[in-house]
This record gives C-alpha cells, sequence and structure tokens, in this order.
C-alpha cells in the first residue's frame, strides 16, 4: 500500500510517542549507590548468572539480552555492578563487592508461584497476583479463586458484548471485565474486591494477619471437602462467642473494634482497587494498652490455618485485604509492636523510580535539535552543513516525483539513502 510523505512522518511522530509513554524515564544513573530499597527488578535470561538488575541497567547494559520483568522487590540493590555478573555495568564500571543482604527467591530462576511454574507472558493465560509480604506472584487458580486452565495456550480473543440487552450488559461489566482479559470466568474475588493480597505462608508467620484471617476486610476462599466447589468464607456472626486470644494480654480481647462505616458483607462486591500512599494514623503512635479493638477470631479461618489432617474445612489459607486495611488495625500495647515488625503492614511502601526524562514526548526534530545543541560548536556546525547538504539532496531527489504526480514508495526511499551512503563512502576513499 503506498504511503505519503505526510502518512510516514505522522507514524514516525506516532513511534516517538509511544515510545515516551513506554519508558518516560531518564536510563542513565544505577541505583546501586542508593543502596537497599525497592525498585522495579529485572534478571537477565542471557547472563549465566541469576541475578537482578535496575531499571537503568536493564536498558543501558542488557539491552540485547533477554530479560524478565519480576516487578518491585524491597530491599533489593543493583546486581549489575558487582562481581557476580560477568558483563561489565555501562553506567558503574567500577566492580563492587556481591550484595550479601540481597535475597534470591525462586523467582530469580524464572519460575512463579506456589506450583513453580515458569512465566511466559505469550502463553499465561491467567492473572497473577503479588503477596503484599513476601512479593512472589501467585495464579489466580492457585489461589482458588478459579478453576485452573486446561492448557497453557495463547490468550483467545475477549469475549463478545451483548448488544441485545443493555440492562444485562450493564449488571455484569465487571464480571466482563475480569475475564475479558483471559477468557476465563470471573474469579470468585475480583480484583475491585481487594487491595492487596498474602499468601497462606506469610499469613501463618505473621501473628496479627492469622489472627484477622476471615473477619470483616479479610477475606478467604474455602471448602468443606476436596470434592465440593471453593466458595468465600462466611463472616462469623455477631451472635457467635468470642474466641479467646492468647496473645493479647487485654480483659476486652477479642471485642469487635467500632467503626464509623458498617463492615463490608463478603457476599458483596467492594469498592474499586487503587494505588493510594496511606499514613499510620495518631493511633499508631499512641496504643491503648488497656483495650484491644481486634475483632473476633473467625474460628473456621483458624481451623484452616492450623491445618489439622482431620479439619472440618478445607483452604490455601490465603487473604484478600480489602481496601483501606491499613486504617482498621487494632494499636493496642499487644497489636502495635506486631505491625510494627512488619512496617507494610502500616504504611504503603516507596517504591524507587528513575527520574523523568526530559526528552520524554519531543518530536524527532525537537529530538534532534537538542541534540545539536549539546554537541562543542565545531562539530555542531559540520553537523548543520551535514544535514543541509541531505536536504538538498532529498529535495532534488522528491522534485521529479512531485512534478509527475507520483507517489514515493518505500523503495524509492531506500535507494536514496543507499545513493547517499555510496556517495559518502567514495568522498571518504577519495
Amino acid at each position: 500500500m503506498a504511503e505519503t510523505l505526510t502518512d510516514f512522518i505522522a507514524s514516525q511522530e506516532d513511534l516517538v510517542q509511544e515510545a515516551s509513554l513506554a519508558l518516560p524515564h531518564q536510563f542513565s544513573e544505577c541505583t546501586y549507590s542508593r543502596g537497599h530499597i525497592r525498585q522495579a527488578v529485572y534478571l537477565c535470561k542471557t547472563c549465566p548468572e541469576p541475578r537482578g538488575l535496575c531499571a537503568a541497567c536493564s536498558v543501558a547494559c542488557h539491552t540485547d539480552h533477554e530479560q524478565l520483568e519480576l516487578f518491585p522487590k524491597r530491599h533489593f540493590r543493583c546486581d549489575c555492578p558487582t562481581t557476580t555478573l560477568a558483563q561489565p555495568c555501562a553506567l558503574r564500571p567500577k566492580l563492587e563487592e556481591p550484595n550479601s543482604a540481597n535475597s534470591y527467591g525462586q523467582n530469580f530462576t524464572g519460575v512463579f508461584c506456589r506450583c513453580g511454574r515458569p512465566y511466559d507472558p505469550h502463553a499465561e493465560r491467567e492473572t497473577m497476583i503479588q503477596c503484599l509480604s513476601c512479593e512472589e506472584w501467585f495464579h489466580e487458580s492457585c489461589c482458588n479463586l478459579r478453576e485452573r486452565p486446561t492448557s497453557r495456550e495463547p490468550t483467545p480473543e475477549p469475549l463478545p458484548q451483548k448488544a441485545a440487552d443493555e440492562n444485562e450488559e450493564a449488571a455484569q461489566d465487571d464480571a466482563r471485565s475480569e475475564a475479558s482479559s483471559s477468557g476465563l470466568p470471573a474469579p470468585l474475588i475480583t480484583g475491585t474486591e481487594y487491595e492487596s493480597f498474602v499468601c497462606a505462608g506469610c499469613v501463618s508467620s505473621i501473628p496479627i494477619l492469622k489472627r484477622y484471617a476471615g473477619t470483616p476486610g479479610a477475606l478467604m476462599i474455602v471448602r468443606k471437602d476436596p470434592s465440593s466447589a471453593w466458595k468465600r468464607l462466611e463472616l462469623p456472626s455477631l451472635d457467635e462467642p468470642v474466641l479467646a486470644i492468647d496473645d493479647c494480654e487485654s480483659s476486652a480481647a477479642g471485642t469487635k473494634r467500632p467503626r464509623s462505616l458498617s463492615p463490608p458483607d463478603a457476599t458483596e462486591g467492594g469498592v474499586s482497587k487503587k494505588s493510594r500512599l496511606s499514613s499510620p494514623t495518631a493511633a499508631a503512635e499512641e496504643p491503648s494498652p488497656s483495650l484491644c479493638l481486634a475483632p473476633p477470631l473467625n474460628p473456621v479461618a483458624q481451623e484452616v490455618l492450623t491445618g489439622k489432617p482431620n479439619a472440618s474445612v478445607f483452604g490455601a489459607g490465603d487473604i484478600f485485604l480489602e481496601e483501606g486495611f491499613r486504617d482498621r488495625w487494632c494499636r493496642c500495647a499487644s497489636c502495635l509492636p506486631q505491625l510494627q515488625a512488619h512496617p507494610f503492614l502500616l504504611e504503603e511502601e516507596e517504591t524507587y523510580e528513575p527520574p523523568e526524562d526530559p526528552d520524554s514526548g519531543l518530536s524527532l526534530e525537537e529530538l534532534g535539535m537538542r541534540a545539536l545543541e549539546r554537541l562543542p560548536r565545531d562539530k555542531a556546525i559540520e553537523g548543520i552543513h551535514a544535514f543541509n547538504s541531505m536536504r538538498d539532496n532529498l529535495v532534488q531527489f522528491l522534485r521529479p516525483f512531485a512534478q509527475e504526480g507520483k507517489v514515493v514508495n518505500e523503495g524509492d526511499v531506500k535507494a536514496f539513502f543507499e545513493t547517499l551512503k555510496t556517495s559518502g563512502d567514495t568522498d571518504g576513499e577519495a
């Protein structure tokens, strides 16, 4: 198909805009000097050593290598300038000692989730969710949110929209949005109903999370026996007896916490999931030593987390924390220290991002002019002369097409630049 010069220029401008949106940052500084921070980490699969790269090194030092994005990891320092990687760091040439404080889980071997499957973005059909605590990634089916797909075939086309009944369309819109990206039914708990996910292993190892499991705002998935269907765990009835909480010495242990809003119903959808920064309230700094406001224990959730062979209910033990969970914690003298031992439970962590690129979004002409301004004066003059010469040659080349009304095709453009290249080689030899 013939393409006019205007169309070609417009397509190039679109590509520049897409690139500026995809990579709006500068990648000129390795984060090694910043120490152990929470940052996006990339695994270079070409290098034989399974180590992590910061965003800048993934672009500047390993551009031609196959990489896998591991997404944010806390307390991680870039491995690119260390002696553990044979590939030299282009941003920090000085070799540094290995980062012994970095944690290298199974993600650094290219596998994820409790099922240990490798991740292939072209074949993966399921949504994966990240644990707030260990930052491992899990398939929704491995969290019992949906049935596991029967194959790992490429993602199918989105489900066709129903145009016959607009009311039904509106009622099923949320469920369809959850399913359209994977061609699978909507999960038992949709992404809009929870803010953060914590895997069973982390729940069991963090006492404060274990005691909140299955209470309002901490949803769980369970089933009665291996042959039953998975379902959302029902919240305990308010008239059920409150179980004793051994690790809280308050005489009011297990007292239901009063709230300004009614507790969310476990069988209804929650509010939309969104990124938000939250800070500990004043109560976090001044705990009440005499009153525990933690909700009553959910006996079913505790049975699941205990993992007894003769348990009457089964589940992985994962919890799904609804939005605003950080504001609902009890901050008594017993609960607050447990939260402070895991700061991400009290305050959303800051994730480092490279500085903004001042050239992002500029047109090719503007980028060329900015590059020209950065050159020494003699080099800039040479560049201007070379550009003017190419412009004159291009005008001369295009004049016959304009006079005869012909369309310039891709072959014509390639021929023009081949002529320029041949002419340049000849001039060099002379």
